[in-house]
């Protein structure tokens, strides 16, 4: 039996996974026969984790098939770390042929291929889907600037320096799994996030549902958005002529009714290709802004996702928030480290009278440069139990100033200093997460925020796929503007001969 689960955004699809698998173990089911494969690697951890605590499993022993498809087969073909291609064995790679490659890896999280080099990237793109090299090259020549024979060259080279090598990528694991016999037979089977799924990874499904008796297949085909990583959202919407069953998931607990809902549903309205599916938000009603510039937007309070097509789109809202002294972070990296955000704050409280232990000592030790004495910058005279005011770290452990933070630490340029002084003029609230993070719509895909800030400026890569698959678009713009739980703020884009307008 094959169920389809569709989830709309914020419905709790992953939470109705999981109280399946607490019903299924209930009954008896033992853990070692539920399969459970998501495309990414945080899913498939959340659901081992909930199930470990509530039966007191054990993760790696009880719940070993909690994982990503890819690390399903690494396992299965008994691969070992050091036999993987790396970044180290890509740039080797590209040494010997003459091409440049700053950056090739597979994602530890989903698989993914990310790499600087457009042909590498064909290359893989064309495994994934399960199509021949050369054809899949002449079906995307218009939008390529790459040389055909090239591409078949490099394909072969990279071929043969593998095998020379003995390693093996992430889309070999998929292929020789298929190519491997496998004795594992699962009582209930859960394929997550199916919507982000390739063809080579269906092709892995399908191998490993022929042995489960039930068969779950989660995902929501609206926001497939991975198009360009080779992801095969046709085939998941095809499935509907296969299953058994199609349960649509109808309550969103995070989307917020009135203009923010009904824009998102005018933006995935006018997808083509798509399951028939309706979902009820919250009863709470959202508000919707529009902005002609982005020093209009006051971000100053709450926690805030800021949205792009594309990572250099944000670097104005990167100016505003540094302009402004807000705490932001941008393609995971804070603005400022919160080490040194700490030692800050502690400095200025030791010197208005705290008592610091040794550890919140040594982090200030380590950025006060020339004003702690040779011998005392590790804080070796310091002692773990105890408590030290400034005065008494000045008299007997090398401490040889008590000027203001700016002062004091030395080795801060100019510009982080003033964003620092603007931080703490606003009473920026200091925390590990920022209150404010920058992504691109593909990075935040799973997240949420009270406020977003949507652009609507494309690259002309996205304009190019927008002209022969607008549909690829109209998910990318809904998925992000459904990340919205309270506000979505629509920022105008620069030039709206390039942009996609909501």
């Amino acid at each position: 039996m094959k169920t389809i689960i569709l989830g709309p955004p914020g419905t709790g699809k992953t939470t109705t996974l999981l109280n399946l698998v607490d019903e299924f173990i209930k009954t008896g089911i033992r853990p070692k026969q539920i399969g459970y494969f998501s495309f990414t690697k945080k899913a498939a951890n959340e659901a081992a984790t909930r199930a470990a605590d509530k039966f007191g499993l054990d993760i790696e022993n009880d719940l070993a098939f909690f994982r990503t498809l890819h690390s399903y087969a690494f396992n299965q073909l008994g691969m070992t770390k050091e036999k993987m291609m790396g970044p180290d064995d890509y740039k080797e790679f590209g040494i010997k042929c003459g091409i440049p490659i700053k950056t090739a890896k597979f994602s530890n999280d989903d698989g993914t291929f990310n790499c600087d080099n457009e042909y590498l990237t064909i290359i893989n793109t064309a495994r994934v889907k399960r199509l021949d090299l050369l054809e899949y090259y002449d079906s995307r020549q218009n939008i390529l600037d790459i040389e055909r024979n090239t591409l078949y060259l490099l394909s072969e080279e990279l071929k043969q320096f593998k095998k020379e090598k003995g390693l093996k990528d992430f889309t070999d694991l998929l292929e020789d799994f298929l190519e491997k016999e496998t004795n594992n037979k699962f009582e209930v089977l859960f394929i997550d996030e199916a919507q982000d799924l390739s063809l080579l990874q269906w092709d892995m499904v399908r191998k490993i549902w022929e042995r489960a008796n039930k068969t779950y297949i989660a995902g929501d085909d609206d926001q497939a958005i991975f198009k360009w990583a080779g992801a095969d959202v046709d085939h998941f919407i095809a499935l509907k002529e296969e299953v058994d069953d199609i349960k649509t998931l109808d309550q969103s607990y995070r989307i917020p009714g009135g203009p923010i809902h009904e824009l998102s549903q005018k933006i995935i309205n006018k997808v083509q290709n798509r399951f028939d599916k309706t979902y009820k938000p919250r009863d709470e009603i959202g508000i919707l802004k529009r902005y002609s510039d982005i020093t209009q937007v006051d971000m100053s309070e709450g926690n805030w996702l800021i949205l792009s097509s594309a990572n250099h789109f944000l670097e104005d809202a990167k100016d505003l928030c540094e302009i402004q002294g807000w705490y932001y972070q941008y393609r995971g990296i804070n603005s400022v480290s919160l080490k040194l955000l700490l030692a800050l704050n502690n400095w200025e409280a030791w010197r208005k009278g705290a008592h610091l232990n040794h550890l919140e000592i040594k982090n200030i030790y380590e950025y006060v440069g020339s004003n702690v004495l040779p011998g005392f910058k590790k804080g070796k005279t310091l002692h773990s139990e105890e408590k030290y005011t400034l005065k008494e770290c000045e008299e007997k452990h090398g401490l040889i100033t008590s000027q203001v933070w700016f002062k004091a630490f030395e080795g801060l340029d100019p510009i982080t200093e003033n964003y620092i002084r603007n931080m703490r003029a606003n009473g920026e609230k200091i925390n590990k997460n920022p209150r404010i993070i920058m992504s691109t719509i593909h990075g935040a895909k799973g997240g949420e925020a009270d406020k977003v800030l949507l652009m609507q400026d494309l690259t002309n890569a996205a304009l190019e796929t927008f002209s022969h698959d607008p549909d690829e678009l109209h998910r990318l713009f809904y998925t992000g503007a459904t990340r919205a739980k309270k506000e979505l703020h629509v920022l105008d884009p620069k030039n709206f001969d390039r942009a996609y307008i909501l």
